[in-house]
């Protein structure tokens, strides 16, 4: 169901809820999307998509996580869009280990390189798992650091296509001696709308997050920002006022970012969650005894319908906005509107949003 189009991750858990199971849900997903644009179709996945899927990941030696096992990382189970699926090339029993996340500029300094490396390298002797983003500068830097003692590397295409080109040698490495994990299938070429769905993971994934260099708009501060959300902690190295790699990194510090000079910085931290780890949480949106009174499919006059799908749509925009003020503004109930965001999100014009926000596409 997860690789349906227009499914993303909360309305993967939206459509478990309201119909109790994965089959039952896609049996219902072509008419929901023609209630949400009338002409629109989207047809699942079928069985023998997923079928060759699978044989294509053990011809490559990967194998897919599933969101609900024992085997999926807790904290990244925890966050309200989790991946349902998890792509893993490489060691798997990585994804349940302490994790921290070091993240930084694609066109790193030398020292910003070197610290990197080091930082990770400590990291991994004091039992971390160093996760990155697997992109040039910094983010290889800490792979390469934390090789020998375990990294993890989360791409924003397939485990299977190497980005970019030039970190082929370091994709190997991973996918032998650490693992390379995506939320997207076999083939996928990354594609810059995909690398902040991307961060959301690596910082969901992690204990914290540290930021070594970041310039004033650098995707690292995305998944500084994730990281607040999620409610981690994130780290950032000071950097010279003179260096403009630096603006952003030093602009977390200025907001409360917790000042990194070495490992025993980010160890002694976060040691109380180290020493006791908290118990592996259920994830979200569970398929338990529904709390909304969800609509039944056809309940409503068509034509009440129509009017009710083009009232939330009017209120909806480019810039997200949350449901609840929806549910305000619209005078609907919060059931009824759920229904009709998910209408909307499986014909494709509706995007969600961190936070439970929506916007239009």
């Amino acid at each position: 169901m997860c690789r349906t189009e227009t499914i993303g991750p909360v309305t993967f858990y939206a459509l478990l809820r309201r119909f109790g199971s994965a089959r039952a849900a896609l049996e219902m997903v072509p008419q929901l999307a023609r209630r949400g644009e009338r002409t629109k179709t989207v047809t699942p996945v079928t069985r023998t998509e997923g079928e060759a899927e699978l044989a294509a990941l053990q011809r490559l030696g990967a194998q897919l996580v599933c969101w609900g096992e024992p085997t999926y990382p807790s904290g990244l189970a925890a966050i309200e869009d989790a991946p349902p699926i998890l792509t893993v090339l490489g060691r798997t029993e990585l994804l349940g280990s302490p994790t921290v996340a070091v993240v930084g500029a694609r066109n790193a300094s030398a020292n910003g390189r070197r610290f990197s490396r080091d930082l990770a390298a400590a990291l991994g002797q004091g039992g971390i798992v160093v996760a990155s983003g697997l992109a040039r500068g910094i983010d290889a830097a800490a792979h390469l650091g934390a090789l020998e003692t375990g990294s993890l590397a989360v791409v924003a295409g397939g485990v299977d296509v190497v980005y970019p080109e030039e970190n082929r040698g370091l994709h190997e490495a991973l996918a032998s001696q650490g693992a390379i994990v995506a939320e997207l299938s076999l083939g996928t070429e990354p594609q810059a709308r995909r690398f902040p769905r991307r961060n959301r993971i690596i910082s969901g994934m992690a204990l914290g997050v540290v930021v070594v260099e970041a310039a004033a708009r650098s995707g690292s501060l995305i998944t500084a920002r994730f990281a607040l959300d999620q409610g981690r902690d994130v780290f950032a190295v000071p950097g010279s006022p003179l260096d403009p790699r630096c603006r952003g990194s030093n602009d977390l510090l200025r907001h409360g970012a917790i000042l990194t000079e070495s490992a025993e910085d980010v160890l002694s931290h976060l040691g109380p969650q180290l020493r006791h780890p908290e118990p592996r949480r259920e994830p979200p949106g569970f398929p338990r005894p529904a709390v909304v009174d969800w609509p039944q499919v056809g309940a409503h006059a068509p034509g009440a319908d129509d009017a009710a799908i083009e009232l939330l749509a009017e209120r909806l925009g480019p810039t997200p906005v949350a449901v609840d003020e929806l549910v305000r503004q619209c005078h609907l109930s919060a059931a009824a509107v759920a229904t009709l965001l998910l209408e909307l999100e499986l014909a494709g014009r509706v995007e969600r949003h961190p936070g439970n926000l929506v916007s239009l596409r």
